[in-house]
């Protein structure tokens, strides 16, 4: 059993779920459209354009959060989990989106291979946030100010911009002894709009690796 099929297993008839983005989200994205073309009836609230894209090629029906403002269930990857399930997120840019679908959701599933787990979040040495445009400046000040490098993400020479319109900055952390303060540092910044840090999501934790899936949950 891949974490795809694994996740899948959690879905029942009905559900409204919330749809990931990235890799790990998009293969089961493809299972559960399988899984609807079989007759399956749910309904998704993609986190991404890209997202909506595919489950719109798979004829999985989607909804707004304004129609289902709770949601049964949410699959997502993660770019790093800690042994007390806590992550870091939106290196593909989702992280907005991706925390408010999240939060919205009775239960969250999160796939992952073992090279996404560490002992200490900021392992992988980088964290995004996601920044009003007009406060981009001041903002990295701010950054600047907290001790961190950051700088705006860049795709294809021009300033990389989320699908709300925001601003990415990728900020140069290493391991944190202290999430929690960050985020909440992170969170005073005027025009810091959401930052890559999912700390209190209680979510089961599918990590594929070469004998199978383990399961850490919450």
């Amino acid at each position: 059993m891949t974490a795809a099929e694994y996740a899948l297993t959690q879905v029942r008839p009905g559900d409204a779920l919330g749809l990931g983005s990235g890799r790990a989200a998009g293969r089961f994205v493809r299972a559960l459209g399988a899984a609807v073309a079989e007759g399956l009836a749910v309904r998704g609230v993609p986190t991404s354009e890209a997202t909506a894209a595919l489950a719109r090629s798979l004829g999985i029906p989607l909804v707004s959060l304004e129609e289902v403002p709770r949601l049964d269930l949410a699959v997502d990857g993660a770019d790093e989990v800690d042994s007390q399930g806590r992550l870091i997120k939106g290196y593909g840019g989702a992280l907005l989106r991706e925390k408010v679908v999240a939060t919205a959701a009775n239960r969250v599933v999160i796939l992952v291979g073992p090279e996404k787990c560490v002992n200490r979040l900021g392992a992988r040495g980088r964290l995004p946030v996601e920044v009003l445009p007009f406060a981009l400046a001041p903002v990295l000040g701010a950054l600047r100010e907290l001790g961190l490098a950051a700088a705006p993400r860049r795709s294809g020479g021009q300033l990389a911009t989320s699908d709300n319109g925001n601003r990415l900055v990728d900020c140069a952390i290493g391991p944190l002894p202290d999430p929690a303060q960050l985020d909440r540092a992170l969170h005073a910044i005027p025009g810091l709009l959401e930052t890559g840090l999912f700390l209190d999501l209680d979510a089961t934790i599918a990590i594929e690796g070469p004998d199978g899936v383990t399961l850490r949950t919450p």
